[in-house]
């Protein structure tokens, strides 16, 4: 048996499914004891109430039956009505009419049983909480017997509901509050681990129960030990960047003093040195110490686009339809763009730029008609100094294969990921830039 159909009825949140828990069987409990102990408990005090005053309305009208005559009747039971608390007249036929409140539901037991007892009885009249009328055929005529409903039902049975409903709304905030401070350390857990997914280093200390407290912690230790792997990455490459300009210097000042025809060609070798060196301190610097800011996207976006035009090189914006400003860290974000439409450029003649604005997250698409990257590729095309063969080699361009793999991180310092697929509009790379909003 599968309950999958139950889960869009279900509370996504911890919190929402925390109160479930909590409410749920306190309703439970409540309509249990309402039904079990409320209907079971009032109803048989009820029923043997009034089969006790039943026994007392037959002497009564007994006695009216064995007088001589109407007033005599009055007069023989005088002093058992005095007794037994119970007020007799003769009323008119007009008079009888059953009568009770819609909700008064112990009225039903005490007109079912005054019938059961008593064949007489005509009509029970119950108004209100305080009187009880029964008709009752007696030779003589209908008599009218009135006396306290107390004496037939217990009195004031809505007090246990009340209390009931009062003190268990009560428990059930207390509940909540105490509810609210052991979730509130999971969602700062949650909060700081988001932050730090997207490149922001939030201040947090472990708190709540024991079990919170070590997740929190092994969190806290995860977190330093990516930051010293970080640290370690960047000052290596960086260190091992900045130790080969020197001799690159060096080497662009001996060609200057070669023959152009000698000196071209060693250049271009200098300079695709230099491309691969500044591509490392990229990929080293990454997104950590880059600081968000508010920027309209629209028009950043197709800034990166003229820059391509401007070198007479082709990168059209098809649509971008993006209107409210987004919170991205422009310079991580602009390189990850220029990564993928170079690389694009490279493998293909025609390249198509375009952001989309979804629900909870903007894709921004780069398309090519080059030869694309096969599926089962997709994945180690991501990794860091990755090439692919035969579609996509060192034959095509100078690059190291960090291009993707600096877009990949971009992607995760906004929250998002970078997807490969297949080109549906020019049929070579689509690669799509998800970031959350």
């Amino acid at each position: 048996m599968t309950f999958a159909w139950l889960k869009q009825y279900v509370p996504r949140g911890l919190y929402g499914r925390a109160a479930l828990i909590l409410i749920l069987p306190v309703v439970t409990l409540q309509l249990v004891v309402s039904v079990v102990f409320i209907q079971r408990h009032f109803e048989g005090v009820t029923t043997q109430m009034t089969r006790s005053l039943s026994n007392e309305l037959r002497l009564v009208l007994r006695q009216i039956d064995e007088a001589p005559s109407q007033p005599a009747a009055i007069e023989s039971v005088a002093e058992t009505l005095a007794e037994l608390e119970i007020a007799v007249q003769f009323a008119p036929e007009a008079t009888l009419e059953p009568q009770r409140r819609w909700f008064d539901f112990s009225g039903l037991v005490v007109a079912r049983v005054l019938h059961d007892q008593l064949p007489e009885v005509q009509a029970v009249q119950l108004p209100n909480d305080r009187e009880t009328k029964v008709f009752a055929e007696t030779r003589f005529g209908t008599a009218l017997l009135a006396f306290n409903r107390a004496r037939v039902s217990a009195t004031n049975p809505h007090q246990l509901l009340v209390n009931m409903v009062f003190f268990g709304v009560l428990m059930t905030l207390i509940a909540f509050v105490y509810l609210r401070n052991q979730l509130r350390p999971i969602t700062r857990l949650a909060a700081a681990a988001e932050a730090f997914g997207r490149g922001r280093h939030v201040p947090y200390s472990p708190a709540g129960a024991l079990e919170v407290r070590a997740a929190g912690g092994a969190f806290l230790d995860m977190r330093a030990r990516i930051e010293r792997q970080i640290e370690q990455r960047t000052m290596l490459l960086s260190g091992v960047s900045h130790d080969l300009r020197t001799p690159l210097t060096r080497m662009r000042l001996g060609l200057s003093f070669l023959d152009e025809e000698d000196r071209a060609p060693l250049e271009r070798d200098v300079d695709d040195m230099q491309r691969m060196l500044d591509e490392f301190l990229s990929f080293a610097r990454g997104a950590s110490d880059v600081t968000p800011e508010e920027t309209d996207f629209c028009p950043f976006f197709k800034d990166i686009a003229d820059g391509f035009n401007q070198r007479e090189e082709r990168v059209t914006v098809s649509s971008c339809d993006i209107s409210m400003p987004l919170m991205i860290k422009k310079m991580v974000l602009k390189r990850a763009i220029e990564n993928l439409i170079n690389n694009a450029l490279r493998y293909g003649e025609i390249v198509e730029i375009s952001a989309i604005q979804m629900k909870r997250s903007v894709i921004i698409r780069v398309e090519d008609n080059g030869p694309g990257i096969p599926e089962d590729q997709r994945e180690e095309a991501l990794k860091p100094f990755s090439r692919l063969e035969p579609a996509r080699n060192q034959n095509k361009g100078s690059g190291v294969g960090l291009g993707l793999s600096i877009a990949a991180d971009a992607a995760r310092a906004h929250g998002g990921v970078l997807r490969l697929e297949t080109s549906e509009k020019l049929g070579g790379l689509r690669a799509d830039i998800v970031i959350a909003v």
